[in-house]
């Protein structure tokens, strides 16, 4: 091949690819314009329980407009925003119920899910209400449903957004210590404050593990509550409110903007 045929031929080369980069770039930034939904998934703490507020059309998933979600959606403007997460919500609920705006177009997926499959709400009565070494068999039944059973329940989760959401980048946000140790406190005993931490933390272990096997990522929420746990003098956790019984340890509006809102932000 002559040196002027070889050049061109390069040329043409170099050209031919340079254009098929440009198209494929061009291609990925329609994508990712173009996939710019958020969808909010999950329980109680991703709809906003606790943080009042709540969204009347919601009806008993109680979501709030204080909720971490719908700041984030308010302060984003994404091109479309459904909010689906529900009190209460398991695993399985999430399943059956909370996956229907996922889409190609959904660019953003948040979730909280899990405690409620753990035996959260029995768990914290069961410490409030009863003996030390109760709350502690409580727990350890807790956390060996999170080592045993959990980890399948989420990997079906993760697994279906996915399938559903398949240019989605997915944050899962976790839980909460829930009390801040070493201070004079009324109410549970240091041991039961201590176990519940624990718990939290392993609870917390189990789900970034799975969240990070699936390629999502995991946002923890323990750092910035960090200073904010009941007994802190500054919390941003409801105790047991025996008047409201459902809003008991969960986050207030300053917990949602200040707690989840920033870990959300910074898993975004």
């Amino acid at each position: 091949m002559r040196r002027s045929r070889l050049v061109g031929f390069l040329s043409s080369l170099v050209l031919a690819a340079g254009t098929a980069l440009t198209g494929a770039a061009t291609a990925g930034a329609a994508q990712h314009a173009a996939a710019d939904g958020y969808v909010a998934l999950g329980d109680s703490y991703s709809s906003g329980v606790g943080a009042g507020s709540y969204i009347a059309s919601s009806g008993d998933c109680k979501r709030s407009t204080k909720a971490h979600p719908y700041l984030w959606a308010a302060a984003n403007s994404p091109s479309s925003f459904d909010f689906t997460a529900c009190s209460g919500a398991r695993t399985g609920d999430v399943l059956a119920g909370q996956l229907g705006p996922l889409g190609s177009t959904t660019g953003l997926v948040s979730i909280s899910v899990g405690g409620n499959d753990a035996g959260f709400a029995d768990v914290m009565m069961t410490c409030v209400l009863q003996s030390d070494s109760s709350c502690l068999s409580r727990i350890a039944t807790a956390k060996a449903y999170v080592d045993s059973t959990l980890p399948g329940n989420l990997d079906n989760v993760y697994s279906a957004i996915r399938d559903r959401a398949p240019n989605a980048h997915v944050v899962v946000l976790g839980y909460p210590r829930f009390y801040r140790l070493g201070t004079s406190c009324l109410g549970l005993s240091e041991t039961k404050r201590k176990a519940i931490n624990d718990a939290a933390d392993h609870l917390n272990t189990a789900i970034a593990k799975r969240a990070v096997d699936h390629g999502f990522t995991f946002g923890d929420v323990r750092p910035t509550f960090s200073g904010h746990e009941i007994c802190s003098g500054s919390s941003w956790l409801h105790s047991v409110n025996w008047l409201n019984i459902g809003e008991s340890y969960h986050p207030t509006a300053a917990g949602q903007s200040g707690g989840y809102l920033p870990a959300l932000d910074g898993a975004a």
